[in-house]
């Protein structure tokens, strides 16, 4: 089953920046972006007004069949439970192969539309959409072979997290200094690698590079959160904390749609400030 067509808000301007955003389970690219851009920062603008020259890509998962809820859902895997995220965690893996492979596609064509400018393009997404996305920065490490501008993530996870603690821990053996942090990514990359394309693209420690985990990421995820907690939103940050990944962590509280949203408009300031400080001209 194909993929629906991404939904794409042009740029008012000559196109130099792209940023590709996820949108949570049981929503879609157009109602993400309708939302996204409802939402407004201090200044009463919202983010396509604030960055003219950003063409905005808006994908859209496909329908699939939910064991929790048993019914076909727009999804991008099956989380069958986020009160307890290690709970039939087996059932999360076809849909993220699928899915990552789908948004690394995307992502290399904007990537070539902007000329390998690779630093132009923003990788991000809430909630489920967020947790694909991380997984699709970590898939990248064979593919891209430079950071992305910035990563931004919010009221989300990270699939698996537990296990990429293990292997991050499981590589501290006598190394020490930059090695031993480009061990961890390497074992870490390896993780993914081996989960979305099977063990034999990732064999080798030398087909992986790395460079795009320098990627600088913001996340921030509502303290009052009543569908995603924020306790999962602090285990992703600090496990990319751990494998020496750049995070900047937000977290704030009153937000619309019972704290699973950015609070406005600080947190769209706060969202704003991070593109324009990671962008390049």
């Amino acid at each position: 089953m194909r993929f629906p067509e991404p939904h794409i808000h042009l740029p008012q301007n000559l196109h130099t920046h792209t940023a590709i955003l996820l949108h949570g389970r049981g929503s879609s690219g157009p109602e993400f972006a309708e939302e996204l851009f409802s939402s407004m920062t201090s200044k009463g603008n919202n983010l396509a007004s604030c960055l003219p020259s950003w063409r905005w890509i808006f994908p859209t998962s496909r329908g699939r069949w939910s064991d929790r809820f048993q019914e076909e859902m727009c999804a991008w895997f099956d989380a069958y439970s986020l009160d307890d995220i290690h709970e039939r965690q087996d059932l999360q893996i076809a849909g993220l192969r699928e899915s990552v492979t789908y948004i690394l596609g995307i992502l290399n064509h904007e990537i070539e539309m902007l000329r390998g400018k690779t630093s132009h393009v923003y990788l991000g997404g809430i909630s489920q959409g967020m947790a694909t996305a991380l997984w699709t920065l970590f898939s990248a490490t064979n593919q891209i072979h430079q950071p992305l501008g910035g990563f931004v993530g919010f009221c989300g996870w990270l699939p698996f997290a537990h296990q990429v603690e293990i292997f991050a821990q499981g590589s501290q053996e006598s190394i020490a200094g930059n090695d031993f942090s480009k061990l961890k990514q390497l074992s870490v990359a390896g993780f993914f690698l081996n989960t979305i394309f099977n063990s034999e693209a990732s064999q080798k420690n030398e087909t992986i590079d790395t460079s795009i985990l320098s990627t600088p990421v913001f996340l921030s995820h509502g303290s009052d959160d009543a569908w995603v907690s924020v306790d999962l939103g602090r285990q992703a940050a600090r496990v990319l904390q751990q494998i020496q990944i750049p995070v900047r962590w937000h977290e704030f509280s009153g937000a619309e749609g019972e704290g699973h949203w950015v609070k406005e408009p600080e947190g769209f300031d706060e969202i704003l400030h991070f593109l324009k400080s990671c962008s390049h001209t």
